[in-house]
């Protein structure tokens, strides 16, 4: 299947005058197939790997199909996470830039109800939104759903995967009967195959390739590591090969915290990603991830589905998935767009059997490397900042110091010795200047910690307490040695029995 121009795809002038200024030149091999089905009104039911462009495949023909002299929901869009449908609101805005009259509007759990309110009440025609919160909204009576042309499931075996299901069947049923059913997938379980056949009629099938071999851009390998030894694998790697920006999986929420503390600790400008946080904190970690404020995004599996970055260079997996399916959602986060990418696995001895899983699954072997030696690490790290260096030299973003630089000339060392020193502080000593949080800096101190005074007769020590000796509730002048009088048994002691009453 060949990739089109979006001028051959039947768009009106307004839709292609935002692709053009999106920077997209020719459709994907998904948008080329999904969009004129769509368009024609068919159902539809695709199949590609995440990455492919199936957000635009079915935000376009939604533009498409809106009516703006219509101020009711038209298009809803069902999402997993918040942040995939904050991700498909934004893709729709940019879409419908030219086509005046055309609003789209957010819903998901986490966020005021007032601003979901007045978007409604101002008349979005297209509603991107998570189940759960869709569903408050309907119960409420504040969405409406009786001028729905289209509904759109994306990633629907994620949200089967999280309990949605009845959910779904609750709003396709509440949905009219004459509307259009797109359902877009990575993987096709079972379950998504029976709500197909349920909801859509003779749908159109786009089926690409979805295994991690559909993505040769992307190289995957694996370390064999030690249970214990996991973390310190993950930084001797990120060093060996001077990786700069990326997202690293963990299976637990708990993992994701103690992987983020180790990172920044390490100096590695890292932030966390997990359901536990407030929708506020999320927001503020991806926009600082998508600025490149950071270099490592720390997340489980349902919190990174809808983070959309071209540019990612590397996936690793801190532990394998429990589901092989996710290893394909995982490394799609990277190689986007037609860029090269790569997978890192780290795989414990207990976990070679899942590793196999996927290697199943994927129909591609996984390559082993050797795990880096903390020496060769380390000539990394020189390396890396010898080049650092060339570079500010070339550049001239030199701030002169020539007193410091006399001062440690002053006694006759060696320039060599002097540049040894001063490498051997900067690849030896780089959490020293590791921030206070992963999202906050430290606060500046201009005073100096105050010592203890130290009083006379005072050796700096603290005093040992004395604690009184141990003396038992006994008294006193009892003499133990003479023999207990014997107690006379008189018998057992029977409890009364409980009696029920009779009616």
């Amino acid at each position: 299947m060949q990739s089109d121009s979006f001028r051959d795809l039947g768009l009106s002038p307004e839709l292609l005058k935002a692709v053009e200024q999106m920077g997209f030149d020719t459709a994907s091999p998904i948008q080329a197939a999904t969009i004129p089905a769509l368009i024609s009104g068919k159902d539809v039911a695709g199949l590609s790997r995440t990455g492919s462009g199936k957000t635009a495949a079915f935000a376009i023909p939604a533009v498409e199909c809106v009516d703006p002299k219509i101020k009711a929901p038209q298009v809803l869009m069902l999402c997993p996470t918040r942040e995939l449908a904050v991700q498909v609101a934004g893709e729709v805005a940019k879409l419908a830039a030219f086509k005046r009259g055309v609003m789209e509007l957010a819903i998901y759990g986490g966020a005021s109800y007032g601003a979901q309110y007045r978007g409604l009440e101002d008349g979005a025609q297209i509603i991107a939104g998570t189940p759960g919160r869709i569903m408050d909204h309907l119960q409420r009576g504040s969405l409406r759903l009786d001028a729905i042309k289209m509904v759109i499931l994306d990633e629907a075996d994620r949200m089967l995967d999280m309990g949605f299901r009845d959910d779904i069947a609750t709003i396709l049923q509440q949905a009219p009967e004459k509307r259009q059913t797109a359902f877009f997938s990575a993987t096709m379980p079972p379950a998504v195959e029976q709500l197909i056949k349920r909801y859509t009629s003779t749908p159109f099938w786009v089926r690409l390739e979805t295994r991690a071999e559909a993505a040769p851009d992307i190289d995957q390998c694996y370390f064999e590591v030690g249970h214990g030894s996991r973390v310190g694998s993950l930084c001797r790697v990120l060093e060996a090969t001077n990786l700069k920006f990326g997202i690293i999986f963990c299976s637990t929420k708990n993992a994701v915290d103690g992987v983020t503390e180790h990172l920044v600790a390490e100096g590695y400008q890292a932030d966390r990603l997990h359901g536990d946080m407030s929708q506020a904190m999320r927001e503020r970690v991806m926009r600082r991830f998508r600025e490149r404020k950071l270099e490592f995004l720390v997340a489980t599996d349902v919190a990174a589905r809808g983070i959309d970055v071209d540019d990612i260079e590397v996936v690793l997996n801190y532990d394998l998935p429990r589901d092989p399916e996710d290893y394909v959602h995982r490394i799609g986060r990277t190689g986007r767009a037609g860029r090269s990418g790569r997978a890192i696995s780290f795989v414990t001895p207990r976990e070679m059997f899942a590793l196999e899983r996927i290697f199943r699954l994927t129909k591609i072997k996984i390559r082993r490397e050797r795990m880096p030696t903390p020496a060769e690490a380390a000539l990394k790290r020189t390396e890396v900042l010898v080049e650092s260096v060339k570079t500010l030299i070339a550049a001239g973003e030199i701030h002169k110091s020539s007193s410091a630089a006399k001062a440690l000339l002053a006694e006759g060392t060696a320039p060599e010795t002097v540049i040894d020193a001063l490498l051997h502080m900067l690849t030896h000593k780089r959490a020293s200047a590791k921030p206070a949080a992963a999202h906050e800096e430290a606060p500046h101190r201009d005073e100096p910690p105050r010592n203890r005074t130290q009083r006379p007769h005072d050796s700096g020590e603290r005093p040992r307490r004395s604690y009184p000796p141990y003396q038992s509730g006994r008294p006193a002048n009892r003499d133990d040695s003479r023999p207990r009088p014997a107690r006379e048994f008189a018998g057992p002691t029977r409890k009364p029995a409980f009696r029920k009453e009779r009616s």
